[in-house]
């Protein structure tokens, strides 16, 4: 967990600001790269509401520390849009270049960049949050040049196209000279003209990528639905590939879920590393849902459990370990099963402390034999056993009323990553008293309040959080012992 120093400083920017004030919240600067060049590390800077018009790149060049990052964030309950569209179409024209360790950037839309919206470039241990990239003439957001352990939290990227080819612009992309390790949680590609996530190398060999709880759909389109040309790929999650066809990328998906993209929806290219898929899902995917068969290097492997098709599967390797796949025949699969096969929520606003919105897509339907029916892959889950797929249903697995499935209210909790504390807030049209608690992926209580009363149909809670280990945690609100809603908790 980061501790925070305590000298830190936090300097503001907002357009009616002026570089040569103090950069306090009174007097701002008006630039955000005058906050990045007075800031030390452990600082955090705030850029209040507001369409930033700019011509030149923001060049972060300065690291921070495991225990003292720099912070540049929209400030709370504000969101800031970095305006690029001025630059020209150019490989150099990047909005964000962050060729720096320790940065944590947050609530921002990045929009119109002359290449990528951002670039990691050798940068690592960075965490991008809750930030939109579109528009730009290159991918949303790219790592390359050895970027290793990077997180990158509920973001989208969405409408991005290289003209006047169009064949590169992808929503997100570890690729080329990438390096290990770099994890993507709960975000969305869409309506980019190349691919959804696209892990081609050239220059790197053996590395690594997590995908998990992401939705790459409708890639290989422009923005007005028409396709650019064979060029323009048009794959969910392109796991590899390389220009001898040799190199290996070692590719890890969870609960990821992949429709209506031009090509594949799960593409091995030529890659020859191991990939391994945990309940993903697939539909609608021209080019194949799953196209995964060619011969992987020595030592690696293919996993494939708990994975979910509605219509044809596609292409696997006869040498892929699986089990519970829907289409390994101890399961039927059809429309039935599903509560709908409208994607339209997909595009959804997400929920207020940035995670992906409910959808009814895809989520199974009561009775369906898809739920209980895979194996345990040491991802959460309810009842029996796992159900196949990306989402989780959770009926009859207890006495447990989720209120993102009703009209009762939902709770959330911010921030989002968070750090020391957090606050969590929930309604309940219940009387009574109320606990919340903390628990790690596998469902083991971590902390937990003592029993309080409810004393209005709105809480909010602010929890003091222990030193716990960086990574994902659940957190869950209790009424009258009843478990009224659980979300996911990134610490770090």
């Amino acid at each position: 967990m980061t501790v925070f120093n305590s000298y830190a400083e936090t300097y503001f920017v907002s357009l009616n600001g002026d570089d040569s004030n103090p950069g306090s919240i009174e007097f701002p600067f008006q630039s955000i790269n005058k906050g990045i060049e007075t800031a030390t590390s452990g600082d955090t800077i705030f850029v209040r509401a507001g369409t930033y018009p700019l011509n030149a790149t923001i060049q972060i060049n300065k690291s921070g520390t495991e225990t003292m990052f720099y912070h540049l964030m929209s400030y709370p309950g504000e969101r800031a849009l970095l305006d690029f569209s001025a630059q020209a179409l150019s490989g150099s024209n990047r909005g964000i270049y962050l060729t720096a360790s320790y940065w944590h950037i947050e609530g921002f839309d990045i929009f119109g960049a002359g290449d990528n919206g951002m670039n990691i470039n050798n940068g690592s241990f960075n965490r991008i949050v809750n930030c939109a990239f579109y528009r730009n003439r290159d991918t949303g957001l790219q790592m390359g040049g050895g970027a290793s352990y990077n997180q990158v939290i509920n973001c989208d990227s969405y409408y991005n196209a290289d003209p006047p080819d169009y064949g590169d612009a992808d929503g997100f992309a570890a690729k080329l000279d990438i390096g290990v390790e770099n994890y993507f949680y709960g975000c969305r590609a869409w309506k980019n003209c190349d691919d959804g996530w696209d892990g081609y190398l050239r220059g790197s060999d053996n590395v690594s990528t997590i995908i998990e709880n992401s939705w790459a759909f409708e890639n290989g389109y422009l923005e007005n639905g028409s396709d650019p040309g064979p060029q323009a790929n048009g794959n969910g999650f392109k796991m590899g590939g390389s220009d001898d066809k040799t190199l290996r990328h070692d590719f890890i998906l969870k609960n990821c879920l992949s429709f209506k993209n031009k090509a594949k929806g799960f593409d091995q290219n030529s890659n020859m590393g191991s990939m391994t898929l945990f309940n993903c899902s697939a539909h609608n995917n021209t080019g194949g849902n799953y196209v995964i068969y060619k011969p992987l290097a020595t030592g690696k492997e293919l996993v494939i459990k708990n994975c979910l098709v509605l219509g044809e599967t596609g292409n696997i390797a006869n040498f892929a370990i699986q089990a519970a796949n829907s289409w390994l025949g101890s399961v039927t699969v059809s429309e039935a099963d599903f509560v709908s096969i409208n994607e339209s929520e997909a595009y959804g606003i997400r929920n207020e402390d940035g995670s992906l919105p409910y959808i009814s897509y895809l989520q199974l339907a009561e009775g369906s034999n898809l739920i209980d029916a895979g194996v345990d892959v040491g991802l959460n889950f309810h009842g029996s056993a796992p159900d196949l797929g990306c989402f989780e249903s959770d009926y009859g697995s207890s006495s447990v009323k989720i209120s993102r499935l009703s009209t009762l209210g939902k709770s959330s909790c911010y921030p989002n990553p968070a750090s020391e504390k957090v606050n969590i807030s929930f309604s309940s049209n219940i009387n009574g008293n109320y606990s919340v608690f903390i628990l790690d992926v596998q469902g083991r209580i971590i902390l937990q309040t003592k029993s309080l009363p409810m004393t209005s149909p709105s809480t909010s809670i602010e929890i003091q959080l222990p030193d716990l280990t960086p990574g994902m945690y659940l957190y869950r609100v209790a009424v009258e012992n009843e478990i009224w809603d659980t979300g996911k908790l990134f610490i770090w």
